[in-house]
């Protein structure tokens, strides 16, 4: 039976903060066969992508009130994500066409800016973009358009460096 960690961000997202980083260091404290619960006052959707590509499936609750309990926990298989999971880090990407520096913009601009610029690519080039953070939505924004993309934290963890490899 998975043992979960609670992670309430209502407070957080009732006082105008943003709980991703909070989601993301106690999925780091996990240790293995553990598991995330979360409590939320919306079904976190755009959440589930990125749970995903990192090895979790999810089963979600409506709580009283419209709130939300979601118990994240290792897929071991036996039922599939929503979204494939980024590409798989290789070698056989080629060098990227387009260097963009999106870490002084605000969203969406970042967003915007990086789907423009993957739509003049021609099939097999890639994209290389730097980001303030973890681009959550655009994740799901390539994936629906059939592109794969990798990416993670600088070893610095200043900035997130994101690929994008147009798909034909």
């Amino acid at each position: 039976m998975t043992e979960f960690i609670d992670v309430d961000v209502r407070p957080i997202l009732r006082a105008g903060g943003e709980p991703f980083s909070i989601i993301m260091a106690a999925l780091e404290r996990l240790g293995p066969g553990e598991g995330l619960r979360l409590l939320a006052p919306f079904k976190p959707v755009p959440l589930f992508d990125v749970m995903a590509s990192k090895g979790f499936a999810h089963h979600e609750a409506e709580l009283e009130g419209g709130e939300w309990e979601i118990r994240f926990m290792p897929d071991d298989g036996s039922f599939a994500a929503a979204e494939p999971a980024p590409a798989a880090m290789s070698d056989d990407w080629p060098e990227p066409a387009v260097h963009l520096d999106n870490r002084d913009l605000d969203p969406p601009e970042p967003m915007v800016r990086i789907l423009a610029s993957v739509e003049r690519l021609a099939p097999g080039q890639t994209l290389s973009a730097l980001l303030s953070r973890e681009p959550v939505f655009l994740f799901r924004e390539l994936t629906k358009r059939g592109h794969q993309w990798r990416g993670g934290f600088t070893p610095q963890r200043d900035a997130y460096q994101l690929t994008v490899r147009v798909l034909a």
